[in-house]
């Protein structure tokens, strides 16, 4: 008689059952209500294929040996012996690491029963290849003539070793799997003229005469499907098991084994030289970030209807940036996912549509960003890269309908896009510090690791190598100490988020908390980056030369009173007067310029600075001007005198109202940009004729979170305690006696609950139930009682009853020990128990 898993759980005992629950989280989501329920669920399709992803190629080549064994006259029953004795045949073929893959297999129970009579869980075969080890069906199975080829081993033998040239290449294609090919539907019903088709396998046509697909059909080497039947592309061919396994007497059934990861040639590098790399590509991300956000401040983006950033935008913040479209596509999405932008409505929008009258633009936390070190800044972008689930290689490419798919819109989002890169780097990250692999021989792992999980993702992951480099995660290919810690803090990251409801109060806190972790991380990449310095070398033509880094400080007052130019290891600004006028209309006055200067500057300040400090300060607040729409007055009756015959401002139409007043029907701002560009200084004011000195607000959308701070893996399964496995073992073992016990129910309830014909009327057994009910409640005696639930399934339980009143039965389970309430009208029959 066959073992069912169900009963094999129930043998098991508390801790291997909760070791089960360990490895396979998603069987208690939500909790099983007993051992059957869990047995089901463990044989799912959705749970089996979860489980099979995280496999490594070997393990699922020992659970092909397992497929491949099965006795059919024993049940489909293996043995270990079976598995270990096809798996050592050919190269490759370790016992030791034989035994750890089935054992591995059993702890999943994908494999369960006694090594003597092992059984594979049903599914597998349902969400697996239906080839094991990509070999066909045994012969018996599919044709009586390759039944009686195979039945003698030498005449099977001549007659490939007879096999022409063509027809063995076909035989050697189809034996490395899978072992199914396309015959074309001419050679099943060859035409009486001449000429017949070229015949193909898997796609390839094969330029042979005569057709070696058909003198492999000819010969019982290839058997035509029947069940697929004649198409007008042609019928399949199947090669038989046991060819195959001949076909492979050199590698073994299962073919090539490889228990052991590939060793990528991984080129070494120096680990100092990859951090210092990578660290100058971190602060590169960290300036090109600032500079799009600036350009975003300065001109907001406007969004499209459909959502995202249109392609003629993003070309226009590229070109300002100075960087590709790829990389701004992915400034532009890390920036996002960390909440230094957002979307916020257009002045005067009067729709409520998403993505219609709305414009990206930074965010207040980006005025919060902007103020910390170079460390902390790129630890924010990278953190956000890391966890969130876009991906940014899309952006640029069409979707299904044709469409292109633009930076920041939906169709860039991807669930798997943190798991995709927490895997890359974790191929990284096993190598020793400054292995540098290539991207063939970092896909190469991860197709060993998890081939399911890995297939059809050679993109991404592509892509999630090319976006490290660009973010500076990885340094000349290796990855860098300080990625590593990044790493290590996103895994410890996952694994506090999905353990957070064991905890809701935070009570059992360590300290290794995301704040020290980040600031570990911070602190690594600090000790690579040139220290932040807080002074400038002031050139005699007027430019300033920061030797590094400035402090927030210093780029603040830089972008103040100076003209940015260019951005390197040292960046360079200029002071112009149009800056100089910048710097005394946010508030300065000359002598604190000049102040600035000779604290920050460790050069001598050029006479010619000086100078034009002092010119421009003294030409400034020379003219005021307020609203008339607009005024102008001076108290230098020839200034306005020139001011009124300046053909450069003739679009202003001004007007002398006094010898020292003109006006203009146009506002104040119009008039102060035109005056300024015409070269004149002029300060506005209020109505009390008092100076106004503002510096221009920047817009911002309003704040976002990062989605670093959030779940960092959407598709991430819970992380359980050892307690809560335990709780959830025994819930299950407590549902599972309650099952049991409700079927060991009186007959006399159970016929009650079916209401069978014997037993007496409803209303009668109703009447006997509450007697039988009260007489308990005195005795405090256990009673089972028969009822009907809220959704009409009737079911028995052992109670104790406490009190009856007001129409509800107060009792309590003598299984959970909790206290339940039964309405006395849903009640069918109660028994006392005996």
């Amino acid at each position: 008689m066959t073992t069912t898993l169900a009963d094999h759980l129930r043998s098991l005992p508390d801790d291997t059952l909760a070791a089960l629950l360990e490895l396979r989280p998603d069987l208690v989501v939500p909790v099983p209500a007993d051992v059957s329920a869990l047995a089901v669920r463990a044989q799912s399709r959705v749970s089996v294929a979860r489980a099979l992803d995280g496999l490594d190629q070997f393990t699922l080549q020992i659970l092909d040996a397992a497929r491949l064994t099965r006795d059919p006259d024993n049940e489909g029953r293996t043995s270990v012996a079976a598995i270990l004795a096809l798996a050592t045949t050919g190269r490759g073929g370790d016992q030791a690491a034989v035994r750890a893959a089935l054992d591995r297999l059993r702890a999943l129970f994908l494999l369960y029963g006694p090594e003597s009579a092992l059984q594979v869980v049903a599914s597998v075969d349902e969400v697996c290849l239906p080839y094991p080890a990509g070999l066909g069906r045994p012969a018996a199975e599919l044709d009586e003539r390759a039944a009686q080829l195979v039945a003698d081993p030498a005449r099977l033998r001549r007659t490939v070793l007879s096999a022409p040239p063509p027809a063995r290449a076909i035989l050697d294609r189809l034996a490395a799997g899978p072992p199914v090919g396309t015959l074309p539907a001419e050679l099943l019903h060859p035409p009486t003229t001449d000429g017949p088709a070229l015949p193909t396998v898997d796609g390839t046509e094969l330029d042979a005469s005569p057709s070696p697909v058909r003198w492999l059909v000819e010969h019982a080497l290839l058997v035509p499907i029947p069940d697929t039947g004649a198409t007008a592309r042609g019928a399949a061919v199947e090669l038989p098991r046991e060819v195959g396994l001949l076909l492979r007497r050199d590698c073994g059934p299962l073919g090539p084994l490889r228990p052991q990861p590939p060793v990528p040639a991984a080129t070494a590098r120096e680990p100092k030289a990859a951090d210092s790399a990578g660290a100058g590509q971190a602060m590169e991300t960290v300036r090109h970030t600032e500079a799009l956000l600036e350009a975003l401040s300065a001109e907001p983006a406007p969004v499209l209807r459909s959502g995202g950033i249109g392609v003629r935008e993003l070309r226009r913040l590229a070109r300002t940036t100075g960087l590709d479209e790829t990389t701004t596509a992915l400034l532009l999405e890390v920036a996002h996912a960390a909440g230094l932008t957002g979307e916020a409505d257009l002045p005067g929008a009067t729709t409520t549509r998403t993505g219609a009258d709305q414009q990206v633009l930074p965010t207040a936390t980006y005025e919060v960003w902007r103020s910390g070190s170079l460390a902390q800044r790129w630890d924010h972008l990278a953190r956000a890269w890391l966890a969130m689930p876009r991906q940014a290689g899309l952006v640029g490419q069409r979707d299904d309908r044709d469409r292109l798919i633009t930076v920041l819109s939906s169709e860039v989002d991807r669930a798997a896009a943190p798991a995709v890169r927490r895997a890359v780097l974790g191929v990284l990250g096993a190598l020793d510090p400054g292995g540098a692999p290539t991207a063939d021989e970092v896909l190469e792992l991860l197709a060993w690791h998890a081939p399911r999980r890995s297939k059809g993702r050679e993109p991404a992951h592509r892509e999630a190598l090319t976006e490290a480099a660009r973010l500076g995660v990885t340094g000349l290919g290796a990855l860098t100490s300080y990625g590593r810690l990044l790493l290590a803090e996103a895994l410890a990251g996952s694994a506090r988020a999905a353990a957070a409801s064991d905890d809701p109060l935070g009570r059992r806190a360590e300290p290794g908390a995301p704040a020290d972790e980040a600031a570990t991380t911070v602190r690594a990449l600090d000790a690579l980056l040139p220290a932040p310095v807080d002074h400038f070398l002031m050139q005699a033509d007027l430019s300033v030369v920061v030797p590094g880094p400035p402090e927030p400080m210093l780029a603040a007052e830089l972008e103040v009173v100076a003209e940015h130019e260019s951005t390197g290891g040292a960046s360079v600004h200029r002071v112009t007067g149009a800056s100089l006028r910048r710097a005394l209309d946010a508030g300065y006055a000359a002598d604190d310029l000049h102040a600035l200067f000779q604290r920050r500057s460790r050069t001598p300040v050029p006479q010619t600075l000086t100078y034009l400090v002092d010119d421009v300060a003294r030409k400034h607040g020379g003219l005021r001007v307020g609203s008339a729409g607009a005024y102008v007055r001076s108290d230098d009756e020839a200034l306005l005198t020139e001011v009124l015959a300046d053909r450069r401002l003739a679009a202003l139409s001004l007007r002398r109202l006094a010898p020292t007043v003109l006006s203009t029907p146009y506002q104040v701002g119009r008039m102060l940009t035109a005056m300024r560009e015409a070269g004149y200084a002029p300060v506005p004011e209020d109505a009390t004729g008092a100076a106004v000195l503002t510096r221009p607000k920047p817009s911002r959308a309003p704040a976002r979170m990062s989605v670093a701070n959030r779940v960092t893996d959407p598709l991430a399964t819970p992380k359980l305690t050892a307690p809560r496995l335990l709780g959830i073992v025994e819930h299950i073992r407590r549902g599972d006696a309650a099952a049991r016990a409700a079927r060991r129910a009186p007959a006399s309830v159970r016929t009650m609950n079916g209401r069978g014909g014997a037993e007496p009327s409803q209303s009668q057994a109703h009447t006997q139930a509450l007697a039988v009910l009260q007489q308990a409640v005195r005795d405090k005696a256990l009673v089972w009682v028969g009822y009907v639930d809220a959704h009409g399934a009737t079911t028995s339980r052992l109670v104790r009853p406490v009190s009856m009143s007001a129409g509800y039965l107060r009792a309590e389970d003598d299984r959970s020990e909790m206290l339940h309430t039964f309405a006395l009208h849903r009640i069918t029959a109660a028994v006392l128990e005996e």
